[in-house]
């Protein structure tokens, strides 16, 4: 059965074992490879990583700027909240956490291609097709996502949650463990929040949703939206607009895409 299952041009279990295994090989040794890179490029990593705690973010200059050219005097106060670190080995485990987290974020199109290559055989044409848009859709949003968590989510909320008392004796002294938890987890969370086109996009072919729902439920989605903002950001209109005008955004992309495609599912 070996022999003709070759003779058709068809690989064995066998032979299918041995292509992921070598597929996961070449995506490990990628990853240890740049997250070695990470690792000894310490100082600019974290310079980065670090930026969005500082009183002077772009961000922050940004929106200063964006109020001067408005004709208001706006200037963000000054923080200063000093991270500490509490553990022996918090630092060092923190440098090698990071370096494989953003060893595996640098090698994720590689990943993503390597993945595509093992499963292409057995798609058709047009679903091969159709996969690498809907892979490059995927991947666009995540990072849009996190860009969307490092320049504005996170360092309004941390600037904030930060600097908030619940009495002026309490002085806030943030460790760097629960600054880098934060940091990854709201990332890795918005990068997942806008995957909401790709969900509705989902749903609306399998039958569960269309366009016509989500226009009905608008204005309860806008509410909602604006309910998880207020949550997650500071108690200010301001941040709260900046917050809201993306994802809803979002929304109503998932109401273009399934208006576009319809919710019909693909046989």
């Amino acid at each position: 059965m070996n022999d003709s299952s070759s003779d058709n041009g068809m690989l064995t279990f066998e032979e299918h074992l041995e292509v992921l295994r070598r597929m996961l090989f070449r995506i490990v040794a990628l990853v240890i490879i740049l997250a070695s890179v990470v690792f000894c490029f310490k100082e600019p990593t974290f310079s980065i990583l670090l930026a969005p705690s500082k009183c002077d973010f772009v961000t922050f200059r940004l929106i200063e700027d964006f109020m001067s050219q408005s004709g208001m005097n706006f200037h963000f106060e000054e923080f200063h909240i000093p991270l500490i670190s509490t553990d022996l080995s918090a630092q060092f485990m923190t440098h090698i956490t990071i370096s494989c987290i953003l060893g595996v974020l640098l090698a994720s199109p590689y990943i993503i291609f390597e993945l595509f290559r093992f499963i292409s055989p057995a798609l058709y044409d047009s679903e091969r097709r159709y996969s690498v848009l809907v892979a490059v859709i995927i991947y666009a949003l995540f990072v849009s996502g996190l860009l969307m968590s490092y320049y504005v989510i996170f360092p309004i909320s941390f600037r904030f949650l930060a600097n908030y008392q619940v009495d002026e004796s309490i002085k806030n002294t943030i460790t760097l463990d629960s600054y880098i938890s934060s940091f990854t987890t709201l990332m890795f969370m918005m990068g997942i929040v806008f995957q909401l086109p790709v969900f509705a996009f989902v749903l609306g072919r399998m039958g569960f949703i269309d366009a016509d729902l989500l226009r009905r439920y608008r204005a309860y989605a806008f509410i909602l939206i604006m309910i998880i903002a207020a949550i997650i950001t500071p108690p200010d209109i301001f941040t709260l607009i900046i917050v809201t005008i993306p994802i809803y955004a979002l929304y109503e992309l998932s109401i273009l895409v399934l208006q576009r495609w319809g919710p019909k599912f693909i046989e």
